[in-house]
């Protein structure tokens, strides 16, 4: 029995949401212009996505260890060893350990990158917490599409549009001449570990039948700057057929809450109950704010890397003053239906941010709790 016939085995008990996945795959991406007030969650038109065959698998991932850095020796060989990676897939590199990478250091590691990973090679797995910016842009959105000076003099401003947002692409590298990439980021070697172990455990373990269900909560807050996603948060409701109650929450996320699959909200500091969360492995997390992406949290704002210490396997976060434009942010409904698919972290997170550029992504890239094979 393929995934499409599964998920469409009980069409008529399908939320309009969950009949996405039952073969209406036009894209039509959604971009709501107004927020919504914390007292009431309101929901976007539901937006549909390509439907995605395959996924990245361990073979197609780089990774570039720093020898300078003793966290990206260990974390990196602690990769190898869980995604059981050849040593045609890493690179080892000298680079400065500190949060910006200049442009020349960009240029060199990119070289580097283009003349040791071959055309099988279609993202990267970046073992190292900094650098993890280059100028105004975070060091994946440079890695990607170089270095823009111009929105680095306005960074409030249109960031150029990637077109490997909400793609049925399964091989960036080969169908847009880029590689997605994603810090292996966290606080410690042994949280990294842990991090790893996390994606590694997920693979194909969600959405199975009679597993108890998980949870995806997108929360509506009183901070309207940072609220302004809640406009696309999916309906609230269950999604029998993958195990999945989706809640859209006005306010913070109830402590203790279980088996914790997805959270999205719009705040500039966490609170302190996100540690309480049962996190299942794979579990994705992110917040709406300006500065989530400086990952050694010099600005006094929650970094991303916050949710992978809390439990998460992979986040996002803006590494320099974006606005709230909701093109440099994940798109809830796009990020859940591409993981809901059998995608890996990598391939939904950047599948569901339409600007990248001041974007960096955290986590275990492999990461694929829906998978089937």
């Amino acid at each position: 029995m393929n995934r499409k016939t599964y998920f469409c085995m009980a069409k008529r008990a399908l939320s309009a949401f969950a009949a996405v996945l039952c073969g209406l795959w036009v894209t039509m991406p959604v971009w709501a212009q107004a927020s919504a007030p914390a007292s009431a969650v309101a929901v976007s038109p539901v937006v549909q996505v390509p439907r995605v065959f395959g996924r990245l698998n361990a073979s197609q991932i780089g990774l570039v260890i720093n020898e300078g850095d003793p966290y990206s020796i260990a974390v990196g060989e602690h990769y190898i060893e869980r995604r059981r990676l050849s040593p045609e897939q890493v690179l080892r590199i000298a680079l400065p350990m500190q949060a910006q990478l200049s442009a020349s250091d960009l240029a060199r590691l990119k070289a580097a990158i283009d003349a040791h990973f071959g055309p099988q090679i279609q993202a990267l797995a970046l073992a190292w917490t900094r650098p993890y910016a280059v100028g105004c842009l975070s060091i994946t959105g440079a890695l990607a599409f170089g270095v823009d000076e111009a929105l680095c003099r306005h960074t409030c401003g249109r960031a150029s549009a990637s077109t490997y947002f909400n793609s049925p692409s399964s091989e960036p590298f080969k169908d847009h001449g880029w590689r997605p990439s994603m810090l292996l980021a966290s606080a410690s070697i042994e949280s990294a570990r842990r991090l790893i172990d996390r994606g590694v455990a997920s693979d194909g373990q969600l959405g199975l039948r009679g597993s108890p269900p998980v949870q995806a909560w997108f929360l509506s807050t009183a901070d309207a700057a940072r609220n302004v996603r809640a406009a696309l948060f999916p309906p609230t409701g269950p999604i029998p057929q993958l195990a999945l109650q989706i809640e859209a929450w006005p306010g913070d996320i109830p402590k203790g809450a279980q088996r914790v699959l997805v959270v999205q909200t719009g705040l500039a500091v966490l609170p302190a109950g996100i540690a309480t969360l049962d996190w299942v492995p794979g579990a994705l997390a992110d917040h709406l704010t300006s500065y989530g992406g400086l990952l050694d949290a010099v600005d006094g704002q929650t970094p991303a890397t916050a949710w992978l210490e809390a439990g998460a396997t992979a986040s996002y976060g803006t590494v320099s003053e974006p606005c709230n434009h909701l093109q440099k942010f994940p798109h809830p409904q796009v990020l859940l239906l591409h993981y809901l698919q059998g995608a890996t972290a990598i391939e939904a997170y950047w599948k569901s941010v339409a600007w990248p550029q001041q974007g960096v992504f955290v986590g275990e890239p492999l990461a694929a709790p829906f998978a089937r094979r």
